[in-house]
């Protein structure tokens, strides 16, 4: 990808949706996948079908028990160092907070 910004301009410029994603570069983000799964990890690459490479990931998983009418609802946390997610499972990505 090319960049066309100036090297010290500070405005920040998303024209396209993955640009959103490519300012996220090296930083954590949050992505919500299909099945009741969320990831928390740095963005280390992407591309344009979503795939994506993250590290440092925390993964939590949201488990609905039903038993006889009463639902009970679990949270299963697990730790990767490196993980790779296919685009076709992300519903949501979102950037850091940008103060």
């Amino acid at each position: 990808m090319a960049d066309n910004q100036d090297a010290g301009a500070d405005a920040v410029e998303a024209s396209e949706p993955l640009d959103l994603v490519r300012l996220s570069l090296d930083e954590r983000i949050y992505v919500k996948m299909r099945g009741d799964r969320e990831l928390r990890g740095r963005l280390n690459a992407y591309d344009q079908h979503m795939n994506l490479v993250l590290g440092d990931v925390e993964e939590t998983i949201t488990v609905v028990n039903v038993d006889d009418g009463d639902e009970s609802i679990e949270k299963v946390v697990r730790t990767y160092e490196m993980l790779f997610v296919r685009g076709d499972g992300v519903i949501l990505v979102a950037p850091p907070k940008r103060g």
